[in-house]
């Protein structure tokens, strides 16, 4: 516990540590790409408001945070996502993200304070009070496959304990199956896989980014395709996927321990529901 509370301390930024503080444990990707159809491969990693605005209401509520990647490895931004866009087009909170993040050493190959998913067992589950996983491409490269991860997420269900997810996050929730590598594999190659009976996230309802904002955002690919989409992989799994009733619109579905965000413009409310379920 000491070691999770020195680095809580280090990530405070000198915040107050409220009376009942929680430890919230985010879960990022180690890789900084994802690999397309036809052997090409497009440079991500997370989106800077999905990570720095639910880190910002973590920190500025008292919370004590610690980052954790598969390996342990410094995660990367995806530089596509450093746009006052997903701020509202408030410059100011994007450079102000930009400057916490920078501070916070998360990127960095030598300062970065994230801990391998081994280390978080070594440290106990029960000593984190929530889990998030935030979006961008690259969940779809590693986590979702992640058998620590999969252990990781499949007690936190067993428990109750809150769960939270956003954009192409909630493909995470993939490596709780019975065989994530065979699911996925099936599905980078045929497009499809077998309807499963056993997941234990089945009946959910849940968000993800959809086939139809996959579909308007193709360009930032760079004339790249995806082997496939988040929503088609979870729906087959055996969730139940909603979706705002435009594009891009914020949209956040709570089931059971589970709070999921649609796309970057979801990413405050998924942050102001964690923090209710940590009062």
């Amino acid at each position: 516990m000491k070691i999770l509370r020195s680095l809580a301390t280090i990530l405070a930024l000198g915040t107050s540590t409220y009376a009942h503080a929680g430890n919230v444990l985010i879960v990022l990707s180690d890789s900084d790409r994802l690999d397309l159809k036809d052997g090409k491969v497009f440079k991500t990693g997370f989106y800077l408001n999905e990570l720095m605005q639910p880190v910002k209401a973590l920190l500025d509520a008292g919370h004590d945070i610690t980052f954790a990647t598969p390996k342990g490895m410094a995660p990367s931004v995806d530089r596509t996502s450093i746009d006052k866009m997903y701020f509202g087009g408030d410059e100011a909170a994007m450079k102000d993200s930009e400057a916490q993040l920078s501070e916070l050493g998360l990127v960095s190959s030598d300062r970065s304070p994230v801990i391998s998913l081994a280390r978080v067992e070594q440290i106990g589950y029960d000593n984190f009070d929530a889990v998030y996983v935030p979006g961008g491409h690259a969940p779809m490269q590693d986590l979702l496959v992640s058998s620590e991860l999969g252990k990781l997420l499949s007690y936190f269900h067993e428990k109750g304990k809150t769960t939270a997810l956003a954009c192409h996050g909630p493909i995470a929730l993939l490596s709780t199956l019975p065989d994530a590598q065979e699911f996925v594999a099936k599905f980078e190659t045929a497009g499809t896989a077998k309807e499963q009976t056993d997941w234990i996230y089945a009946g959910y309802k849940f968000t993800v980014f959809s086939n139809r904002e996959e579909e308007m955002a193709k360009g930032l690919l760079g004339g790249g395709e995806m082997k496939f989409y988040p929503q088609d992989a979870l729906t087959k799994a055996g969730g139940e996927f909603s979706q705002a009733n435009a594009p891009f619109d914020g949209h956040v579905v709570r089931d059971r321990e589970l709070i999921t965000g649609q796309n970057p413009a979801s990413a405050l409310a998924v942050a102001h529901e964690l923090l209710n379920r940590l009062k």
